[in-house]
């Protein structure tokens, strides 16, 4: 027993002895030691030696592992201290400073309420970057001590924060983003019908598709649809590719994408806008007072820029309704780099639904043909055909640098169709072909040199090409009709700042448009080829000038078209424009508006009788001879009244257009290929009362026209224009409920102009072939239009980032049968006349579903 107990005590003792140089460490084992110190103990303990700097080890404390071997004691040292220890020889350890070092965190709100999951945490100028977990947690290895870290996510202020300061924290750090709200300038604007629909202090109406709320019978921001909802733009015959803007032609419109100009504009014969909404950022339109660096497009300009910001976010969708599928993203590549693609197709050439029957009855179908007795003939005639569309977009999106931001851009659209239509009766079949494209291209350098002086510089190419076949029954008798129009252009704008007042704007543009046009028949044998160029040299200036709390807004420039057509003509043309705004009271403002604007490019319709509705319609530039420039003057004055969520707005203008062609009008009697030179002018009103509330908004608009050709050689000289709609009326209102939107809408407007054949003995035999002899032109009226559409738009989130949406529509919900142009030709027995009306859509249904992130 003695000698157990005596054992006992000789271990103990040893262990003591063993143990005395971690004395100090375990009576504090609970507290931090220096690592100098605790290096000292190593040292003695395991007969080794460490190597160091001093200064890398000052104020070094660690919480010592003094149960572990060597190996442990060692890594232990490395993930507290993240110091590098590396192992010279059997003896001796070096330790040093690593240059990496592995970190952790969360990412909260400002609030420290909500995990921000899916942010984008980035080392800056290493290719390291994740994405933070569903509880907005993270952990990156092998970081570089001197780095900083990007945290981002959309609708918060990005964050900078360097890896030092993360390091310094033993645990997992909180980072905490603030919420980004943004200051703006104040400027005079006025919102209304629905969200996302503003007019701005110069006239000016911009739509912001993400923002927009729902407009009656529309399921989907149609680009040109939605705009037919502001007062004096509308379209006669319901389609995008023919909008009508205080009176003028679709020709006569400007219509740029990511500023390039389209000859190309809608899908299905007008009735769809070929281009994709969801990547559409904003759509500005201007009426009048358009600024100086606009050229062409003497009605209007309608302007479509797509997302132009890289915010680092991944984004996209697709979607599909009765007549096509899409999809849409933006790719972020890199800090600094991103990309932007959509593409639509349609789907019918493989699935009939009830929008594409609708459709096809109102581009192929909805033609009436009655006697001279106002009696309905059946013509026997089945028609087939085989249609489809389809368009792409893509841009990129790269920053130079914090000052130069590039972009390059380029869309893709394209129709085709094989019509065929027979003659029960007889059984013979007649066949048309048509193939319509558009690509263009185009290179943007936005630049701030310094920090009150920028410039824009865009150069682009752009290509329209229309084919159209049509064989008749014997195949003998063939037509050929070709249009080809290539555009390349050089803009530079440039802006300079020159006082808190005072905006100064310069530029220069250069723009090649050739066109060329070749029509071929068989029988009577015919075929023309014509190809021209025009060039136009035009430098622009235009200062802008705002008080202090902008009670006086004012902008004022002048252009100089120097327009050159090759072998044909030159001219110089200087164009001014004015545009004032002032406050007259509390609330209310008046605006003085005035434009010179001319335009080189106009679409003579041909063979306006026949079926294909498109190929009709063919580009062509002016040679001042049996086609000259088109020249505009606009002058325009408004009242404007906002207060408590009503607004007001009244305006009247005067606009005459000199240089048009009956050629370019789309008549239908004996004018329409005479090719007359003459102008129009117009008068007219247009007044919008809006009242809204927290989930609604009621509209009431209407507009009064007063619009009259001018022919020296036609009698009476003086005539309603093809476009005269006297009285418009639209009356609309929204409501949303929790996350239902609907919409209802009524839209009236008095019947436009045609022109009928004479009582009696109306065909002349004496011209071969036979004519119809008309009365005075443009004396008798349709019957007046009106329509009513509804839609509803129910929309959720799926998650935090993914939304979404079920739209559905219904067009026509009366399905009245609206006469949109009535037409006289003569029978094949050549011994009566029959008159041709068409007519509008009917009663339209349609579904859409969406998913968005």
């Amino acid at each position: 027993m003695l000698r157990t107990l005596r054992n006992y005590i000789f271990f103990l003792f040893l262990g003591l002895i063993l143990l005395t140089p971690l004395t100090p460490i375990i009576a504090q084992k609970n507290e931090p030691v220096e690592l100098k110190v605790f290096l000292k103990t190593l040292e003695e303990k395991y007969a080794i030696k460490f190597s160091f700097v001093d200064e890398t080890i000052d104020n070094v404390f660690i919480q010592p592992s003094i149960y572990g071997n060597l190996s442990q004691n060692l890594e232990s040292i490395r993930s507290q201290t993240q110091l590098k220890v590396e192992k010279l020889d059997d003896r001796y350890y070096a330790i040093s400073k690593s240059l990496y070092i592995d970190l952790c965190g969360k990412v909260l709100d400002n609030f420290a309420e909500n995990t921000v999951s899916g942010a984008t945490i980035e080392v800056m100028g290493e290719d390291i970057a994740i994405i933070t977990n569903i509880d907005g947690s993270f952990q990156i290895s092998k970081v570089p001590k001197d780095a900083s870290l990007k945290i981002r996510y959309l609708g918060y202020i990005t964050k900078y924060i360097s890896v030092n300061d993360l390091a310094d924290n033993k645990d997992c750090s909180t980072i905490l983003l603030a919420q980004n709200y943004e200051k703006l300038d104040e400027v005079v604007v006025y919102e209304f019908l629905t969200s996302g629909i503003i007019k701005q202090e110069d006239a000016s109406i911009t739509l912001n598709t993400a923002e927009l709320g729902v407009l009656p019978g529309l399921i989907e921001p149609d680009v040109l649809q939605s705009i037919q909802a502001l007062p004096g733009i509308k379209s006669i015959d319901e389609t995008v590719s023919d909008i009508n803007v205080r009176g003028g032609t679709n020709d006569q419109n400007l219509t740029l994408w990511n500023g390039i100009k389209m000859y190309q504009s809608g899908h299905f014969f007008g009735l769809i806008s070929a281009f994709n909404p969801y990547l559409t950022d904003k759509i500005t339109v201007y009426k009048n007072g358009t600024p100086a660096q606009y050229g062409d497009g003497v009605s209007s300009v309608i302007s479509m820029e797509t997302k132009n910001e890289i915010d680092g976010v991944l984004l996209g969708g697709a979607g599909f309704n009765f007549i096509s599928g899409d999809v849409f993203g933006q790719i972020p590549l890199k800090d600094n780099l991103a990309f932007q693609f959509s593409a639509r197709r349609s789907t019918t050439d493989f699935l009939n639904t009830p929008v594409y029957d609708s459709f096809t009855n109102r581009a192929f179908q909805d033609t009436e043909v009655r006697n001279e007795q106002n009696q309905a003939i059946d013509e026997g005639l089945t028609r087939d055909e085989k249609f489809f569309f389809y368009d792409f977009t893509g841009k990129l999106l790269y920053d130079i640098n914090s000052n130069h931001k590039l972009r390059l851009s380029f869309i893709g659209i394209d129709n085709d169709l094989d019509f065929s239509e027979t003659d029960i009766e007889v059984n013979e079949t007649s066949r048309s072909f048509l193939d319509q494209t558009n690509f263009s291209a185009g290179l943007k350098l936005k630049s701030q040199w310094w920090e009150n002086f920028t410039s824009d510089l865009n150069i682009y190419f752009s290509k329209y090409n229309l084919d159209a076949q049509s064989f008749l029954p014997n195949q003998i008798q063939r037509l050929n009709q070709t249009n080809i129009v290539e555009e390349r252009a050089l803009k530079l704008n440039t802006n300079f700042k020159i006082s808190q007042a005072i905006i100064w704007q310069n530029g220069y543009q250069y723009i090649e448009t050739g066109i060329t046009n070749n029509i071929f028949n068989t029988e009577p044998s015919f075929n023309l080829k014509s190809k021209g160029v025009i060039r136009i040299h035009a430098p622009f200036t235009q200062l802008k000038y705002s008080t202090m709390e902008e009670k006086f807004i004012a902008s004022g420039g002048v252009r100089m078209n120097y327009i050159e057509n090759l072998g044909t003509f030159s001219k110089i043309l200087i164009e001014p424009r004015i545009n004032l705004n002032f406050r007259m009271a509390n609330n209310l403002r008046a605006q003085l508006l005035g434009e010179f604007k001319s335009q080189s490019t106009n679409q003579v319709i041909d063979l306006e009788q026949n079926f294909l509705g498109i190929e009709k319609r063919r580009w062509t530039l002016s040679n001042e001879d049996d086609l000259p420039i088109t020249k505009s003057q606009q002058g325009s004055v408004g009242l404007n009244y906002s207060k408590n969520a009503l607004y007001l707005g009244l305006e009247g203008f005067y606009k005459k257009v000199d240089g048009i062609s009956t050629r370019t009008q789309g008549f239908q009697n004996e004018n329409q290929f005479d090719g007359e030179i003459g102008s129009y002018e117009i008068k007219g009103l247009e007044f919008l009362i809006n009242k809204k509330g927290d989930n609604y908004s009621t509209w009431l608009s209407y507009t009064l026209n007063t619009n009259n050709y001018t022919f020296d050689s036609i009698v009476p000289n003086t005539f309603p224009n093809n476009l005269d709609v006297r009285h418009t009326i639209t009356f609309a209102s929204t409501y949303t409920i929790n996350k239902l939107k609907l919409g209802f809408g009524i839209n009236y407007r008095t019947g436009k102009p045609y022109t009928e054949p004479i009582t009696s003995n109306a065909i002349d035999n004496n011209f071969f072939p036979s004519r119809i002899i008309y009365q005075e032109p443009n004396m008798n009226r349709l019957p007046d239009y009106l329509r009513a559409d509804a839609s509803a738009i129910y929309e959720w989130n799926l998650n935090r980032r993914t939304k979404a949406k079920i739209g559905v529509s219904l067009l026509n919900i009366t399905n009245k049968k609206n006469v949109l142009n009535r037409y006289y030709r003569i029978a094949e027995d050549t011994s009566s006349i029959e008159a041709v009306e068409n007519t509008s859509l009917g009663i339209t249904p349609n579904l859409s579903c969406r998913i968005s992130f």
